[in-house]
């Protein structure tokens, strides 16, 4: 009963991607997700709005329709819900895959809850769980976070954001209209230019009004219970703080892909074996998709550009059956 002809782990747009995909060839397969539906898109904050507009992303040309051009959080969270319900997919919520296991001709796959085999094995699990540490003194601190949902909780409270991108801005700008003292810290020279087109000069104008303050070349070198330490090039700048959210980015899970033989990139890139033709790693029957492909480039790939792994992935298996 737990032998199945491809297991998926990783249930967000790719991962449900890939079911359906499989489902419609006829392949006997289970998602495998340790959240909920979408997990990553659940934890995204509150108010978050795509940059990608409905369309792009939809997946299996099933018809994304949003209030407006690009869609809220919510209507993602009901569309990819909608999708898994009225296609009946095979897939077990809150089941963590602890670890896979080569055998002679296929694989098996251990997770929170039961035992699995395999013959092939899709990994489309994100990046969004484990966040870029500043490893300085005092991250530890309970005022200090690496995620973000909603303003309300920072009003009237002196708050720093360090990050220049869309995460790490909108953060900024939200905290401040809801009665925040925002400090932006930003490693480079200037607001990151990856930054949504209609929010960066919002942010700017924040900046050059002095609604919201900025430091850039700068990093914290160190946070305590009420201040927190700025290096510039120039100084070393003390500051009053109540709260560091520090949107740093995230990374893969490169432990868990090197330990079943997943090999990486020997640069500061870590982008996983694969083959773009197929996604097939150097394991043999062992899959990539979606952004995990990308290792440290989290840029690189996206709901909108990643949808046709599942259909190259597939195709892949047929044609080994």
């Amino acid at each position: 009963m737990n032998l199945f002809d491809v297991i998926i782990i990783g249930g967000g747009p790719i991962g449900i991607a890939c079911g359906l995909e499989a489902k419609k060839n006829g392949l006997s397969y289970l998602i495998l997700e340790k959240g909920c539906i979408v997990n990553s898109l659940y934890n995204y904050p509150a108010k978050m709005q795509f940059f990608s507009s409905s369309e792009k992303l939809e997946i299996d040309n099933i018809p994304f329709i949003s209030n407006e051009a690009k869609p809220k959080k919510e209507e993602a969270l009901e569309y990819y819900r909608r999708i898994v319900s009225s296609n009946d997919l095979d897939i077990n919520l809150f089941e963590k895959v602890i670890n896979i296991t080569k055998n002679t001709t296929n694989y098996t796959i251990k997770t929170s809850k039961a035992t699995y085999t395999a013959n092939s094995v899709i990994i489309a699990t994100g990046f969004y769980d484990i966040p870029n540490k500043l490893n300085v003194p005092g991250e530890d601190l309970p005022k200090v976070t690496h995620y973000y949902n909603n303003p309300h909780y920072f009003s009237k409270q002196k708050v720093a954001v360090v990050g220049a991108s869309n995460s790490s801005i909108d953060a900024a700008l939200e905290c401040w209209r809801k009665g925040a003292e925002v400090t932006l810290i930003i490693r480079g020279k200037e607001v990151g230019k990856r930054v949504k087109y209609w929010v960066r000069p919002d942010i700017i104008n924040r900046i050059e009004e002095g609604s919201i303050k900025a430091i850039y070349s700068a990093n914290i070198t160190e946070i305590n219970e009420k201040e927190i330490t700025v290096k510039t090039e120039e100084e070393n700048i003390v500051l009053k703080n109540d709260y560091v959210l520090a949107l740093t980015g995230y990374r893969p899970n490169f432990d868990f892909l090197t330990k079943m033989g997943v090999t990486l990139s020997n640069d500061e890139k870590k982008i996983p074996t694969h083959n773009t033709n197929t996604m097939e790693t150097n394991l043999k029957n062992v899959y990539l998709a979606g952004v995990i492909c990308g290792g440290m480039e989290t840029h690189k790939w996206f709901i909108e550009n990643s949808r046709i792994h599942a259909k190259k992935i597939i195709l892949a298996i047929l044609k080994k059956k």
